[in-house]
């Protein structure tokens, strides 16, 4: 019998891309104090650091990315407009640059850690159920691996940054309605990977 699970697992759920307005008065502030951006590095910098480390795969690496990142934005602060998205959007657009450029003067393959992604579960479940949670999770997370790239990153966004289509639009320079049609294709070749290794997904419910 074919185990089930949702394709939903692994707090795959939908960003809700509220905008924070503390966020808007900080990077106000920071473009007359750079003082100021502190407050946004700290809100910040560990998602950023977890998005470039899925990205890149080692710590060494991420760590030099994301600082990066923060300066870059830092440099250019004064200029940012946020033209109706949040300022997260803003930060991994940069490293999304940063990144691709690593990977591109590296020629290295961009993949997704499994080892990294797992959701770690098992101090509050029974050892069980943890395994099969995490068995159910590497299927899920092996068949994220065989997408394509921008299908990978996409994933990436949406069910563990937990970033809106329009936020996602914003980092992959793509429009809302073009990562509407990527998602619903990417659950589709999901569906059909974890299916053809003996998982039935859910329709969610």
């Amino acid at each position: 019998m074919r185990e089930r699970f949702s394709v939903y697992y692994w707090g795959m759920q939908e960003g809700n891309g509220s905008a924070d307005h503390d966020d808007a008065r900080a990077i106000e502030a920071a473009k007359s104090d750079p003082k100021a951006f502190g407050d946004l590095y700290e809100r910040f910098v560990g998602r950023i650091y977890n998005y470039v480390y899925y990205r890149v795969g080692n710590r060494h690496d991420a760590e030099d990315l994301t600082a990066r990142t923060f300066q870059r934005a830092l440099a250019n602060v004064a200029g940012f407009e946020s033209r109706g998205v949040p300022i997260s959007a803003w930060f991994y657009r940069i490293a999304h640059n940063l990144v691709a450029n690593f990977h591109r003067d590296r020629s290295r393959r961009q993949t997704v850690p499994l080892e990294s992604l797992v959701s770690q579960r098992a101090d509050v479940e029974a050892p069980a159920t943890a395994a099969v949670r995490n068995e159910r999770a590497r299927a899920l997370l092996e068949a994220i691996r065989r997408l394509p790239e921008d299908r990978q990153q996409l994933v990436l966004l949406k069910f563990n940054e937990h970033l809106s289509n329009a936020e996602i639009g914003e980092v992959m320079g793509k429009t809302e309605s073009a990562v509407k049609s990527l998602y619903h294709r990417t659950l589709i070749a999901l569906r059909r990977e974890l299916e053809g290794s003996g998982f039935a997904p859910d329709d969610g419910d």
